[in-house]
């Protein structure tokens, strides 16, 4: 285990989400996970009770540590709550870059909880997007950061133009609100579209399934991928821990992140 991947993150104090699961799916592709923890949550799979959030000097000071004595691979951010935290986080990437940055937009959770004060908005686009390697919105968080309507995949490819335009290198928009028996998600680097498809799994809600797919990806980034197969490979690993998903709580089900990581390769 040579390969050290980096989550900037809330904690998820349930463990289906945030921190937790990002962590959880850094091991299961056997890569080393080192964590920015950026705010506390009391929460379980039937929504959020309370946030606490940490001083941004606090953040950055987390960030200098882990940057003094690892050599990261990649890095993904998940829940950023203020502008504070957001400049604090994106300070610290301009003056110690690494080679790879997943910005995973998390506004709301499953549970509909906000995760993202709405001033913050603004801090995002002009602050993280032209920082971030790959952005991996879901359709409504697309909506949010580009100011129009995201409901089809045509609309989804227009959306990941924007935010290219917006400044990040590359855009995996997920289509997870489209109706149909397959999960499309878009995929723009400024030069070409791609489509990777999946299997939809009906049945009851899960959690966390956006937090592990950006963290899959940045695993397998840290272990040498390609963004575009590190991107096949994190779907894969998605579909099946939610295919498999264990009936815990009585809300949203966590994925199930003791699936391999990459049985594909």
């Amino acid at each position: 285990m040579s390969a050290v991947a980096l989550t900037i993150a809330g904690s998820d104090s349930s463990g289906g989400a945030g921190i937790q699961a990002d962590l959880k799916t850094f091991c299961a592709f056997g890569v080393y996970g080192a964590s920015v923890i950026t705010a506390l949550t009391a929460q379980n799979t039937r929504g959020v009770c309370a946030i606490a959030e940490l001083a941004p000097e606090f953040v950055a000071a987390q960030y200098d540590a882990i940057l003094d004595d690892l050599e990261v691979g990649a890095a993904k951010t998940g829940m950023l709550s203020s502008i504070e935290i957001i400049e604090a986080v994106s300070e610290r990437l301009r003056r110690r870059p690494l080679p790879c940055v997943i910005v995973d937009p998390v506004m709301v959770a499953t549970s509909g909880d906000v995760l993202l004060k709405p001033s913050a908005v603004d801090c995002i686009r002009s602050r993280l997007l032209g920082l971030a390697s790959l952005v991996t919105p879901n359709m409504r968080e697309a909506e949010v950061l580009t100011g129009r309507a995201v409901g089809d995949p045509a609309q989804m490819v227009e959306a990941a133009r924007a935010l290219v335009a917006m400044g990040a290198r590359a855009v995996l928009l997920k289509g997870g609100h489209l109706q149909g028996q397959e999960a499309l998600d878009i995929f723009y680097d400024g030069r070409r579209v791609l489509e990777f498809r999946a299997p939809r799994t009906l049945g009851v809600p899960v959690h966390g399934a956006g937090c592990t797919l950006s963290a899959a990806i940045a695993a397998r980034v840290a272990r040498g991928d390609e963004l575009v197969q590190a991107i096949a490979a994190a779907k894969r690993f998605v579909t099946r821990a939610i295919e498999t998903a264990p009936a815990l709580g009585h809300g949203a089900r966590p994925l199930n992140h003791l699936v391999r990581g990459d049985p594909a390769s």
